[in-house]
């Protein structure tokens, strides 16, 4: 394999990546426990000469199911493909997920996808595992038609931290409370996410604290505050402090407004990754525009150093190119 390949659809699979050994899963949030599955197939496809593979699904299968979206995402799409490249895998296949495709039968599932697609050598799931309609496709159902068409599969309970499992719940948990430094721990490298850069109420400008906002999802649950962030634009990194939720104006639905730090350029229409570096404080109403922009003064500050001090969490963190 030469170059990181995404996949939309196994309607035309690349001849170099027939064979490739297989992890499958939704894999929300690409956390350390997901690592230690990814690790294992990495291993595993080395063992056999053959590229390594995650097979994920999108939109999360809860929210296809319910009356309208409501899970707090950690990674889209385009978020794990790049997670999968950071660390290693040759290749991520990202499956639309609507309510045909859960109609699909699990021994139709095996033979369409695994076999006559992808030719696997080898699939890695986790022990809860479950595919085809009804949700008949086991982890026990997945080893026996393995056994049967002549490829490996192999069941694996991701990592424990003490007597917790390492979870996307927990991390969204986590998120929701401001825990960054909890939340970026669990997931082993500084949560990000992207966005397009729209027009704001220019009230920041007006402030002398001009920023780059980007709207949020309904169900962004992220909790409202003020945090040290680090931003990609193209290829430039850029430090600076963020805010979500505006107390003291319209707070419906509002925007992620990401102050640059020494930057002043139109970016509107743009798209900009946002890396959550630590919470700096929680939202708070001041009782007028001086007590605000003193406020702001201090937010920035506490933001500069700590990013000044960020270190990368792992060697995914460092690849990810966020914090190094």
């Amino acid at each position: 394999m030469t170059g990181f390949v995404r996949l939309n659809s196994l309607d035309a699979v690349p001849a170099a990546l027939r064979g490739a050994y297989v992890a499958i899963g939704n894999f929300d949030g690409m956390h350390r426990g997901h690592q230690s599955v990814l690790t294992t197939l990495k291993a595993r496809a080395a063992q056999a000469g053959v590229p390594a593979m995650v097979l994920t699904f999108e939109p999360h299968p809860r929210d296809v199911f319910a009356p309208a979206p409501f899970m707090f995402r950690l990674t889209d799409g385009n978020a794990k493909a790049r997670l999968a490249e950071a660390f290693g895998l040759d290749a991520i296949a990202v499956l639309n997920f609507d309510r045909a495709f859960s109609q699909i039968e699990a021994e139709d599932f095996v033979s369409r996808f695994l076999v006559d697609a992808l030719g696997v050598t080898g699939v890695i799931v986790g022990a809860d595992f479950h595919f085809g309609r009804q949700r008949r496709g086991t982890p026990t159902f997945l080893k026996a038609s393995g056994e049967a068409r002549g490829f490996a599969v192999e069941t694996l309970d991701l990592m424990d931290e003490g007597d917790e499992v390492i979870s996307s719940s927990r991390i969204r948990a986590a998120l929701s409370e401001g825990a960054v430094t909890a939340a970026n721990r669990l997931l082993g490298y500084h949560w990000f996410f992207d966005g397009c850069v729209v027009k704001g109420d220019q009230r920041g400008r007006e402030l002398g604290y001009p920023t780059a906002n980007t709207m949020t999802h309904a169900n962004f649950q992220l909790a409202q505050g003020v945090y040290a962030v680090r931003a990609r634009l193209g290829n430039r990194l850029l430090d600076g402090v963020a805010a979500f939720g505006k107390p003291m104006f319209n707070n419906q639905r509002p925007p992620f407004e990401t102050h640059l730090f020494d930057f002043d350029e139109d970016i509107y229409g743009q798209t900009i990754s946002v890396a959550l570096v630590s919470h700096i404080r929680g939202q708070e109403v001041f009782s007028g525009l001086d007590e605000l922009i003193t406020a702001m003064d201090r937010d920035s500050r506490r933001a500069r150093e700590a990013l000044s001090k960020a270190k990368p969490l792992s060697e995914l963190d460092a690849k990810l190119g966020f914090v190094g």
